[in-house]
């Protein structure tokens, strides 16, 4: 499924003053995900401060990166007046730039999420999910109307949520293009949103060597084998140079997302291989990568799956 969302904010030309991101919404919904993607794309992150603290911060020394805060109804002493006047603070400092971010989903998700998780919900710890989840939302009306950017995390996994927040916001350094590089099988279909696409099938497959056939491409034995195949080098040097010749004009063109895949007929040893290492290259070249190795995942989301079935038998 796609997001969606709503972007009210202006073009992200550059703009001296100090960027501010209020991150909030509905327990569940993907706060901390965000929290961790801004964190990732380099803002500063505070998660659960006091509200009565923000004057103090921002009448300090101004900070070298942008900020994220974290908002939730577990701050202490949040409440809807004080998030407010805290929104209306920021926007009329005249040094700041400021945007709320707001995750949203559907309450039958967060519901399910809440059932899964077997969590309780901050707002009724004693009580039944739902019961939570409908008082903290009609809590958040007066804040969800204020969003300069809402996302609806309904029936997304967190690595579309994280990619599109990657999109959204890009690298607060003035370098907006975020890239993700994504390993799979070809067996299973390539994946949604990918630009560029490499099949290294075609290198010496791990998997026929029995001490290796039982590890992935994240382990230098593994690597070491791949790398150790005559046509590596060639194919890698060449990768590399496409790569690095295309993101500067991407990102010209105004291109904010740029998604990389490589598959190969497991999705567990040559992909994921050259995903870690086009991912440590790239990022010494001072581009913001992320990485995600399909595959692997769904064998551990099987795994946790198998584990919890286990403890519930």
């Amino acid at each position: 499924m796609s997001l969606e969302f709503t972007d009210k904010t202006t073009s992200d030309n550059y703009d001296p003053r100090q960027r501010i991101v209020l991150v909030t919404g509905p327990s569940g919904a993907g706060r901390s995900t965000a929290i961790n993607v801004l964190e990732d794309l380099g803002y500063e992150v505070i998660d659960n401060l006091p509200l009565s603290l923000l004057p103090r911060l921002i009448d300090g020394p101004p900070l070298a990166r942008p900020l994220a805060l974290g908002l939730d109804v577990r701050n202490r002493d949040f409440g809807i007046d004080a998030l407010i006047e805290a929104i209306v603070l920021l926007a009329n400092h005249p040094d700041i730039r400021e945007q709320v971010l707001y995750i949203d989903c559907a309450e039958d998700e967060l519901v399910r999420r809440y059932s899964e998780t077997r969590r309780r919900h901050p707002l009724a710890p004693n009580d039944s999910p739902l019961t939570g989840i409908q008082r903290e939302r009609e809590l958040l009306v007066p804040i969800r109307s204020r969003a300069d950017v809402l996302i609806d995390s309904s029936g997304v996994t967190p690595h579309d949520l994280k990619a599109e927040l990657i999109e959204l916001f890009g690298r607060p350094d003035g370098q907006t293009l975020g890239i993700t590089l994504q390993s799979f099988s070809f067996k299973r279909g390539m994946p949604r949103g990918i630009d560029i696409v490499h099949d290294v099938r075609f290198l010496r497959n791990p998997h026929w060597e029995r001490n290796l056939r039982g590890k992935d491409g994240r382990d230098p034995e593994v690597a070491a084998h791949i790398a150790g195949d005559p046509r590596f080098s060639v194919f890698f040097e060449k990768v590399m140079d496409l790569t690095l010749f295309l993101l500067p004009a991407y990102r010209d063109e105004g291109k904010s997302h740029l998604s990389i895949g490589f598959g190969c007929t497991g999705g567990q040893h040559r992909s994921v291989a050259l995903v870690e290492m086009m991912g440590k290259t790239l990022a010494e070249e001072g581009w913001h990568v992320s990485k995600r190795h399909r595959e692997m995942e769904r064998r551990a989301s099987s795994s946790e799956d198998s584990v919890e079935q286990g403890k519930q038998t």
